[in-house]
């Protein structure tokens, strides 16, 4: 199928760029530094290409990631990066013979651990991103606790989210510093050969962590973009072009396209206005900014025109692939493979 042929929206991820980035993840973390999250592309097929290129160790958000990985055979060793008081399904998955283990920050969601017959942990420690994890402070009597039911400790987590995103490298480095004194100051109490930590933000200036729990990196996105890390851009959402008018134009792909929680899609060479559920209102040939100019300063889109097709790129990779049902695989114009998303869903 040429890529012309494919009905929009639809999800395209171009395959030399893709392997490029799994190639360059390789070389910086090889092997068990990296266990990639997969929550970033819900893909049990970019999966195997991760553990083609080494990674064999993988964490996720949900407990269908964790799910679907397993009955992909990508069981090795799986990580829940992420609290649960509801641990069943997962102890249906370890008991088929994967290794699971899960994030814990309370008595609570290590008991529900216990119940389900999950047997090992880490002991996920709030590092500045208020979200999950316990006080460093805490780590210590919640391992205890987590011994005492016949729960083995494997380690630490704690995730720098709000560094990872820092456009500044030097305060990046700083803040990541900051937060994995505190998730050392808990791992040196609990112990454990684990410090799980670290994002595709932070993956080179992390040198405390064992592993680093990276995704976006395989598809990336405009957010990260920013950063001026060494991967490109892999992932795109295919639109065509609707409707021309004097003052803009509009394409097939909106809100029901994208993950929004880091701003508008981007599109190369124009101006992107809003999205609304359906549709992309954008000026060609202006760059895109933050703020949308009144009507009167619109420029004429004379360079569009009605069935045009137009790449654009994800604000946020990972809620977007969420809104997909498959991957488009490509090389040059031409479709070569089609990956169904198939960890979507809880």
């Amino acid at each position: 199928m040429n890529l012309e042929d494919l009905p929009t929206p639809a999800l395209v991820v171009d395959a030399g760029r893709l392997e490029s980035n799994l190639a360059k993840m390789s070389e910086a973390l090889p092997g068990a530094r990296l266990r990639p999250h997969v929550k970033a592309h819900k893909s049990t097929e970019l999966a195997k290409r991760q553990r083609a290129h080494g990674h064999s160790l993988f964490c996720a958000a949900t407990i269908r990631e964790i799910e679907g990985m397993a009955k992909a055979g990508l069981n090795e060793d799986l990580l829940l990066a992420n609290e649960v008081l509801d641990a069943t399904r997962l102890g249906v998955v370890a008991s088929s013979g994967a290794r699971v283990t899960v994030a814990v920050d309370s008595r609570e969601t290590i008991e529900a651990a216990g119940r389900a017959g999950i047997m090992e942990v880490l002991i996920d420690v709030n590092v500045g991103l208020p979200r999950c994890g316990c006080l460093p402070e805490e780590a210590a009597s919640l391992a205890e606790h987590a011994g005492k039911l016949g729960l083995g400790v494997r380690g630490v987590m704690g995730y720098e989210g709000h560094v990872v995103g820092q456009v500044d490298p030097s305060a990046r480095q700083l803040g990541c510093e900051k937060s994995m004194q505190a998730l050392m100051r808990a791992h040196s109490e609990v112990g454990g050969d684990l410090i799980s930590a670290g994002g595709t933000g932070t993956y080179q200036c992390n040198t405390w962590a064992t592993e680093i729990q990276a995704g976006s990196y395989a598809l990336m996105d405009s957010a990260y973009a920013e950063l001026g890390l060494p991967f490109e851009q892999a992932v795109f959402v295919l639109s065509s072009v609707i409707s021309v008018s004097s003052k803009f134009a509009v394409s097939d792909a909106g809100l029901k396209a994208f993950g929004m929680d880091h701003g508008n899609p981007a599109l190369p060479g124009a101006r992107v206005l809003f999205c609304s559920d359906e549709h992309l209102t954008f000026v060609p040939g202006r760059a895109d900014e933050d703020t949308a100019p009144s009507p009167i300063d619109w420029e004429s889109p004379a360079n569009a025109k009605v069935g045009d097709r137009i790449r654009l790129i994800p604000g946020h990779v990972d809620p977007t692939l969420a809104y997909h049902d498959r991957i488009h695989v490509v090389q040059d114009d031409l479709v070569v493979d089609e990956w169904p998303i198939d960890l979507r869903g809880w």
